[in-house]
């Protein structure tokens, strides 16, 4: 290949023969540049033209398959500053059979890139772009200043002379300042990045992309300082962090992650919206038809600004201990209160230990006498008044029984006991019917069986759940480790649905204080656990002293499920933070499967106050409660805009809320077999065609009118909206039932003359206000996996405590403690009843 002009050496002002003629390796290289791309096509003569370039100069020209322009530029780089090269070109032909070829080459990166620039989106889309512009590489110098220099050949392989432009510019603000916004456009084929330095003192930076258009759909990345830079939008996932955009942005970059201190900022807008939760608007005829994109050019700004320091690391976390310790403090200091005012009432009727009773005149009292002089309103006394016994005014009798044959009855022995062995109803099954179908009934009634029976079977509950706590939580952090090491490995952000604004990293883990804010849950489940121990124990050690209070007088004191609320409490601490590692639709049934247990067992206890007979098993309570977990996790996957679906649920919600309903009108004495619609068919006709006679069990008939109406309700919401959050769905129906149950026993028990002592009022009013509280943080919804990773984007916000915990950080530290507020009105609410007899206490 003869070459028209002489390649002119920048270390040589003279061409001599020799010079004129490139050496044989630069001549086999242009050869490859110009030929290789089109293998196929016939060797020709080309003319090489190289020309001295400027910046800033808009060079017009034309290309064809007989001539190749080179243009040569050179400029000054320097260790401590870095200014940004941009080529752009215009291609001003209207054919796209052959474009033109772009090869930029540097000292230590090549570039190139074709005009038209085809790009491809979603089923073979392909979009042209005739105007492309690219930022080169600027790599690290170790000099103080260098001069570098570039070539821009530019070939095609029509045989058409096509026109276009050329301008080669500096990026001015290509290294960005901290705290200072710097406002750029974007586009598919016009990508940007630009370079930070971190400053002296900062470790951490956080980069945030903003725009005020939703779409075009955009990435950014956070890539190491390294040629190529991957900037286009088939590549830019390449390597570095990244994650989807329309209008915020946000990723938190660590100074040890990058070993040159610095990093590149690179912004690309995509070639469709459909990753952004966008439209696709254009669908191909044929298989290579050629789509115009339209105007895509997208307007955005960017700010680096500092991380926060170790300090408010410690800050936080020190916040965080200190909040949920005032809460071990305030209940050691009460337990100290009442241990101290229990001693001081048990001196004062202490008879001196010289005095013989006939000394002071008196007949010998038993302590059991003194019972009313009790406190019944510490939260760690027991529920029934351990560490007294009752009064001759308010015993309604019961000093006339014999201690002993109170005792006598509960000698035997605690080995092999069995709840079918001791069934006391068994033997009168005829009583059952007649005892539990009364119009009125009291605990009496419904607190027959042996209560060493009942409590081996409450107890079932928490060890259940302790087994089903550690199979359910090993894969949980198996997998949320799993999902961890996906994101830090891969750079791909939009696995997880953070709030990036506020994701403060610690070691491995993305957003440590959404973490963080869940050692409420445990902290104060393991404070409820000890307050349920030491009444617990005060309660047994009362019992083993026969004293009537623990035996005879207020609801049966059977832990179990407490216990087992407690382990519920610390496992849903465990389990949120595990969904927080990585939040996303996939593992979000981890952070409600024990929202579903604490909703169910508080249902059951309250259900067990005043029915501790009849209450569901372990077995029981625990198979449906996993029925609902399996009901989640379909509607997570089958449920999205699933009608056939939603209608199969909502059939099922309403027979069982319907079966429900019967069990518990009739106390469990109906049968289902095959006369039972015959049956219920003459009820009807009795009650209702024959004679109108009302229902004889009022009270309970309005509350499970009360709770069909609200389940037949959220069962035609479900089916008329379909909404996208299952699982927070069927939590809600959960907690709606709760709190009508909840609120009924209130108003029946005031109805019913009975009284709710002062630190249970307490307890009440101040976990109100803490739920009302909460859920003002909990509806901020600073991010949200029923959309697209961009667009839950859009709902990210700062932090607002400490400059290190967002709102749902604050909804974490107030439900937990809700949560446990909630449990000790469930513990105490019922405390008024201590030293009442259980043929006076009502049911309902």
């Amino acid at each position: 290949m003869l070459l028209r002009s002489c390649w002119k050496s920048r270390h040589k002002t003279s061409c001599g023969p020799a010079s004129c003629w490139l050496r044989p390796g630069l001549v086999a290289l242009l050869f490859c540049i110009g030929q290789v791309p089109w293998s196929g096509a016939v060797m020709e003569t080309t003319d090489v033209v190289q020309r001295d370039a400027e910046f800033d100069v808009t060079y017009n020209d034309t290309v064809t398959n007989e001539n190749q322009t080179i243009y040569a530029f050179n400029h000054t780089i320097s260790r401590n500053k870095t200014d940004g090269v941009r080529v752009s070109v215009d291609v001003l032909s209207k054919g796209f059979e052959s474009p033109i070829l772009f090869v930029v080459r540097q000292k230590q990166a090549v570039l190139s890139f074709q005009v038209p620039l085809i790009l491809r989106g979603l089923y073979q889309r392909k979009y042209p772009y005739t105007h492309v512009g690219r930022t080169l590489c600027q790599p690290l110098t170790r000099a103080a200043s260098e001069t570098q220099y570039f070539f821009v050949d530019v070939s095609t392989l029509s045989s058409q002379g096509t026109n276009y432009q050329l301008r080669v510019s500096r990026v001015e603000s290509f290294t960005l300042q901290t705290d200072r916004k710097f406002s750029f456009i974007a586009s598919p084929s016009q990508p940007q990045y630009f370079k930070y330095v971190f400053p002296d003192g900062v470790d951490t930076v956080i980069v945030k992309v903003n725009s005020d258009m939703n779409f075009p759909c955009s990435v950014m990345s956070v890539q190491d300082i390294l040629c190529p830079v991957y900037d286009l939008d088939n590549n830019v996932a390449f390597i570095g962090m990244y994650q989807t955009m329309t209008k915020k942005g946000a990723i938190t970059v660590q100074r040890k992650d990058y070993p040159s201190n610095s990093f590149y900022v690179v912004v690309v807008v995509k070639t469709e919206d459909e990753a952004c939760g966008g439209p696709l608007r254009f669908y191909p005829l044929l298989p290579d038809e050629l789509i115009n994109a339209g105007n895509r050019t997208k307007m955005l700004d960017v700010v680096v600004s500092p991380a926060i320091n170790t300090e408010v690391y410690v800050m936080g976390m020190l916040f965080c201990l200190g909040i949920f310790l005032s809460f071990y403090l305030l209940t050691l200091l009460m337990a100290c209160l009442e241990n101290k005012k229990v001693k001081k009432k048990r001196d004062i009727f202490q008879i001196p230990a010289d005095m013989s009773p006939a000394e002071t005149g008196k007949t010998p009292v038993s302590p059991y006498e003194y019972g009313s002089f009790a406190d019944n309103g510490s939260t760690l006394s027991s529920e029934a008044i351990t560490e007294s016994a009752t009064s001759t005014d308010n015993n309604y009798g019961y000093m006339e029984r014999s201690l002993d044959s109170v005792g006598r009855s509960r000698q035997e022995s605690l080995s092999s006991v069995e709840e079918d062995d001791y069934d006391t109803l068994d033997d009168i099954d005829s009583d059952k019917n007649i005892v539990r179908t009364k119009k009125f009934l009291c605990v009496s009634d419904l607190a027959r069986k042996d209560k060493r029976v009942l409590s081996k079977k409450y107890q079932i509950y928490f060890w259940n759940i302790a087994t089903i706590a550690v199979f359910y939580a090993l894969p949980v952090i198996q997998l949320v480790i799993t999902y961890q090491t996906v994101v830090n490995v891969t750079g791909n952000q939009d696995i997880c649905f953070y709030n990036f604004l506020c994701a403060h990293p610690l070691g491995a883990l993305s957003a440590f204080n959404n973490i963080l804010s869940n050692l409420g849950y445990v902290m104060l489940g393991l404070l409820f656990l000890l307050i349920v121990l030491k009444r617990d124990v005060a309660h047994k050690r009362a019992s083993v002293r026969h004293e009537l209070n623990a035996l005879e007088c207020g609801i049966p004191k059977h832990f179990g499920l407490f216990y087992a609320m407690g382990t519920a409490l610390m496992m849903e601490g465990l389990l949120s933070a595990c969904y927080h590692v990585c939040p996303n639709y996939t593992n979000f049934q981890f952070d409600t499967s024990f929202m579903y247990m604490i909703a169910g067992l508080c249902m059951l206890k309250l259900y067990q106050k005043r029915h501790p007979d009849i209450n569901a098993s372990a077995y029981t309570a625990y198979a449906c409660l996993a029925a609902v977990i399996f009901f989640s996790v379909l509607g997570v996957v089958f449920g999205k805009g699933n009608l056939f679906f939603w209608i199969a649920f909502s059939v099922i919600h309403i027979v069982a809320t319907l079966f429900l309903s019967i069990q518990l009108y009739y106390m469990g004495r109906w049968k289902m077999d095959s006369g039972v619609l015959r049956r219920i068919v003459y009820v009807v006709y009795t009650d209702c065609i024959r004679q109108c006679s009302g229902p004889m069990y009022i009270d309970r008939m309005v509350l499970l009118v009360m709770g069909n109406i609200v389940n037949w309700s959220l069962a035609s919401y479900g089916i008329l909206e379909r909404p996208n959050d299952f699982a927070s769905y069927l939590l809600a129906i959960a907690i709606c039932n709760l709190l009508l149950y909840f609120a009924f026993y209130i108003i029946m028990k005031l109805r019913s003359g009975e009284r709710i002592q002062f630190l249970a009022l307490v307890c009440i009013l101040f976990t109100a206000v803490v739920w009302g509280l909460a859920l003002y943080f909990f509806f901020q919804g600073l991010s949200t996996w029923q959309k697209t990773p961009a667009e839950s984007r859009e709902h990210n916000r700062d932090c607002i405590l400490l400059s290190f915990f967002d709102d749902h950080d604050i909804w974490h530290f107030l439900s937990s403690i809700a949560m446990f507020g909630s449990f000790l009105v469930l513990l105490t609410m019922d405390d008024d009843l201590d030293t009442v007899q259980r043929d006076k206490i009502f049911v309902f």
